[in-house]
């Protein structure tokens, strides 16, 4: 066997064939620039709007110095600055006519009409907030990645819902059909937030808080952003090597996009098959046509 022929072999041993990159991948519709550490999207329907969070400085740096932009669909930059004073500010959530926006050690809660913070919730031994997901019975979920914890708002009280290694250093949530749907960043968090096992998709019971992998539970990346395609599939980020993955219910895992290192917390508006990335490194915010 020559060289050529062993260089070649070894690196089809290298790529998971689950990971194998699509061979016609999402086109890009739209990028914008003119963000600072962009580290979330959520999509607002009713008022046809996008919020994008800034972190603008250090992510765990209580500076004053994060806010949030306001961006339409098609890529236009309506407000860069809409809401300021915040620290670094990363997850978004709404609840109706409420944006809640984890920021280090607190939930806070804005007023979107009004464009103004109206309360927080300090979490107590809270290191690093990262996404919160609402349920619809009034309580929001926010992980900490740092503590492999999970908090909840209920009832005007923010605590802790669950601690457990087994979720792997948790940072993006969706809730779904009695589920807790968690992105995990993987095992053995260093300094540099690498890790020694990549993460993988994970389910808890939200009524016995029941910790399982999403289907097999091979490792997938450093995962960061979750959102459902609409198809029964699962569309997620990895912030260190930069990816997007469909991961299907069997947790399999097939890469749509090969990106910078960065790519946070998406959004995906499913009417218009549309994946909303922020680059947290780059500063831009990238939307991808996603079949």
């Amino acid at each position: 066997m020559t060289v050529r022929m062993i260089v070649a072999a070894s690196l089809l041993v290298l790529v998971p064939i689950q990971q194998a990159v699509a061979q016609e991948g999402p086109k890009e519709a739209w990028a914008l620039e003119g963000f600072n550490a962009p580290e979330s999207v959520v999509h607002d329907a009713e008022r046809g709007e996008l919020y994008v969070s800034n972190v603008a400085g250090a992510p765990d740096e209580k500076d004053g110095a994060g806010f949030l932009s306001r961006v339409s669909p098609d890529g236009e930059m309506l407000e860069a600055e809409w809401v300021t004073g915040l620290d670094a500010p990363k997850g978004l959530a709404l609840d109706g006519g409420t944006l809640y926006v984890s920021d280090i050690d607190r939930l806070v809660a804005i007023d979107i009409e009004a464009g103004e913070v109206t309360d927080s919730w300090q979490g107590e031994g809270a290191q690093f907030l990262n996404d919160p997901a609402v349920d619809g019975q009034g309580r929001v979920f926010v992980s900490d990645m740092a503590a492999s914890a999970i908090y909840v708002l209920e009832d005007g009280s923010f605590s802790v819902w669950l601690q457990d290694e087994a979720l792997q250093h948790p940072n993006g949530l969706k809730v779904d059909d009695g589920r807790l749907i968690v992105a995990a960043w993987g095992q053995d968090l260093q300094e540099d937030f690498s890790t020694s096992v990549a993460g993988h998709l994970i389910a808890v019971d939200l009524e016995t808080k029941e910790i399982s992998a999403l289907g097999a539970g091979e490792p997938v990346g450093n995962l960061d952003g979750l959102e459902p395609d609409g198809a029964g599939n699962w569309l997620a980020t990895d912030w260190i090597a930069g990816a997007l993955f469909r991961i299907s219910p069997d947790g399999s895992a097939e890469q749509l996009l090969d990106l910078n290192q960065g790519s946070a917390d998406l959004e995906y508006l499913e009417g218009e098959k549309l994946a909303v990335v922020p680059m947290m490194m780059d500063g831009r915010v990238l939307a991808y046509e996603v079949e």
